[in-house]
């Protein structure tokens, strides 16, 4: 109970300095998961239409993934300096496995029907992605994007370690402090939260893209006409 009163202290306290670490996390897990998705999902395309490209190209991202976060930011950090720029595209190379594999899975799954049905009706190889394979593939890449999104939340926290903010520098600070604890759960408490809210709204809207949702809507339309 004690804790609990020293946290809302501390909350009353630095109430600025928090939402500013906040507001600062979240943009840097949201810039790293857009620009990973703008060159994630072309990839994911690319690899779902030449299938032996997918092994060595999903491999690559695989070992990138299992680099530990903080190896990762020190070579960064050797390159491109300290700060945020080099969280941002930490953060990005984090976020290509679940993007490219859910988007190459997304546009695989796709019935082989429907794609010959749209060629069939004179479409091109582009009409076809636009309006056949994407819409059918979006709640997968999207469940994709819940992924990275999620996972470079928690990640984003190490940033501070390289001058980055966000808040990792609070939870730094209670390690740093004698009996830090409250300042620790300060800083941890809402990296959880933003990483639980983020996955029940992209799970929201994974499901409204999901073609068995759209399927069912265009039901209940039609049977109320």
């Amino acid at each position: 109970m004690e804790t609990i009163h020293e946290i809302l202290h501390y909350y009353s306290q630095n109430a600025g300095y928090v939402w500013e670490q906040f507001y600062r996390h979240f943009l840097m897990s949201v810039y790293g998961v857009l620009f990973a998705a703008i060159v994630a999902i072309p990839v994911g395309i690319l690899i779902a239409r030449h299938h032996k490209l997918s092994t060595w190209v999903i491999s690559l991202a695989n070992i990138i993934q299992t680099i530990p976060a903080l190896a990762m930011l020190a070579v960064l950090m050797l390159v491109m300096g300290l700060g945020t720029n080099t969280v941002i595209f930490a953060l990005f190379l984090y976020s290509l496995l679940p993007i490219i594999k859910n988007t190459y899975t997304g546009i695989r799954n796709v019935d082989p029907a429907l794609l010959e049905s749209g060629k069939a009706m004179g479409m091109t190889k582009f009409q076809v992605l636009r309006m056949v394979e994407l819409p059918l593939a979006l709640s997968v890449i999207m469940a994709g994007l819940r992924m990275a999104l999620v996972i470079t939340i928690g990640v984003a926290t190490i940033g501070t370690f390289i001058g980055a903010g966000g808040l990792g520098d609070i939870i730094l600070r209670g390690t740093n402090a004698t009996d830090g604890t409250a300042i620790i759960l300060a800083g941890a408490i809402p990296t959880a939260l933003m990483a639980v809210v983020a996955d029940i709204v992209m799970g929201f809207v994974e499901k409204q893209l999901s073609p068995t949702k759209k399927r069912k809507v265009k039901l209940q339309q039609n049977t109320a006409a």
